[in-house]
């Protein structure tokens, strides 16, 4: 069977190096990659002869030689700042290929119009990264849920992921690039919750500031108090010092434990979407519809279904 061929925006992120290992252990050929910034030595370790630029002008001429010789890319997959998802979602299916990009998608709800809409001008498709959903400990969780479709359970949701000063002065600190704290760190705990309890039909925001998102949100089958952070501070004592992140998630009162089991998950999203899966746009409307409005939201005065942590800064 002949390789599956990808191009990657966004080389030199955080994440990107997940996506260069889900290409190589389902057995694709990253060709060529693009990123402003050169700091991608990284692709030594997975494809040492694929082709790397650092102007988007000379990315987009090298894919369309290829294209025009016939050797058409099968996936683009995008890794770069938030607030350019979706044109470069969009430059990707021009290209004739289909996008693998990470989350979120998109910042607004009406980006995701416009991308179906390219969608259908094209013919092909985009997917993203909701690597959540393939979890065992949260499969598990749904198929709990599931088999219990007339209770409403109470869902508690914190996570705490350290940050240091830096992040504020990149783009992730600016609200128009990535949308916020809830959208940047979020943005998959909303959907996970959208997938086990339902429908979104509350939202009301707490706590919104450049370092904290707190709020409170009822889905057809759970209501859902939660906090998340990149202040190291708000990291219990149990954890200070020990470890950078904390994420727990209650459900009537029992733990889930997730805090194993995420690094294999890109390279399952992959052979999902290889399999003929994968996650489209009408499955990451929800979360979006989600963050956008917690963005928006006018605070609540009242502190009533309030996380617990939320009362450190709101007496």
């Amino acid at each position: 069977m002949t390789k599956k061929q990808y191009a990657l925006i966004g080389a030199a992120g955080y994440i990107a190096p997940r996506h260069m290992r889900a290409i190589k252990e389902t057995g694709g050929e990253l060709v060529s990659a693009y990123d402003p910034n050169d700091s991608v030595g990284i692709i030594d370790s997975y494809f040492p002869d694929a082709r790397f630029f650092t102007e988007f002008e000379r990315f987009d001429r090298h894919i369309d030689k290829l294209s025009r010789r016939g050797d058409k890319f099968d996936y683009i997959a995008i890794c770069s700042p938030n607030y350019l998802h979706d044109a470069h979602c969009r430059f990707g299916l021009r290209t004739g290929a289909d996008v693998i990009c990470e989350k979120p998608l998109v910042l607004n709800p009406w980006n995701v119009d416009a991308l179906h809409e390219m969608e259908e001008m094209t013919g092909q498709r985009i997917f993203s990264i909701l690597q959540l959903r393939l979890h065992p400990a949260i499969i598990a969780l749904k198929e709990k849920i599931a088999a219990q479709p007339d209770k409403i359970h109470d869902v508690d949701l914190s996570y705490i992921t350290s940050r240091g000063r830096w992040y504020h002065m990149s783009w992730k600190g600016d609200v128009s690039k990535s949308g916020g704290v809830a959208t940047n760190i979020g943005v998959h705990f909303y959907d996970m919750l959208g997938y086990i309890f339902g429908k979104c039909t509350k939202n009301i925001v707490h706590l919104r500031d450049d370092t904290h998102n707190a709020g409170y949100l009822e889905f057809e089958r759970a209501r859902v108090r939660w906090f998340l952070s990149v202040n190291r501070d708000d990291l219990p004592e149990s954890v200070q010092g020990k470890q950078p992140t904390y994420r727990s998630i209650t459900v009537d009162g029992e733990e889930i434990e997730f805090s194993g089991g995420f690094t294999d998950l890109h390279t399952l999203s992959y052979q999902d979407i290889l399999d003929g899966g994968g996650f489209g746009l009408d499955q990451v409307r929800p979360a979006i519809e989600i963050v956008s409005s917690i963005r928006d939201k006018e605070l609540t005065t009242s502190l009533d279904d309030a996380h617990p942590y939320v009362r450190k800064y709101i007496k």
